[in-house]
């Protein structure tokens, strides 16, 4: 098992979705933030069946700063209520592992 985690959401449009990988990696709290789009999104919302063309960021960082990292996504997202969503990564390159510890810090919670 390792410490890592990726992070994944949805944005309405390339310019945020580009802000938040930028800022991510600019200040640590991710490795790598991959941007996916335009793509559409269906879902339900205010009991209305819903389709938006969003982007997917999908970003690779430690758990230590899973809550800054959803922090900063929450803080910059244009959404009422962001998706979210953390899964653990369980197997991983060593190699990629040992990187992505490099490239990503602990950093303090940030308001």
């Amino acid at each position: 098992m390792t410490d890592c985690v990726q992070v994944s959401t949805t944005v309405d449009s390339a310019a945020v979705a580009e802000q938040i990988a930028a800022t991510l990696v600019e200040e640590r709290l991710a490795a790598c933030v991959q941007i996916i789009g335009p793509l559409t999104s269906v879902y339900r919302w205010d009991g209305v069946v819903t389709r938006a063309t969003e982007w997917l960021c999908t970003a690779k960082t430690i758990e230590p700063v899973l809550a800054t990292v959803m922090a900063r996504i929450r803080a910059l997202h244009s959404y009422q209520q962001p998706e979210i969503i953390a899964t653990t990564i369980s197997a991983i390159d060593p190699g990629y592992l040992s990187w992505l510890q490099q490239e990503t810090t602990f950093a303090p919670e940030r308001p």
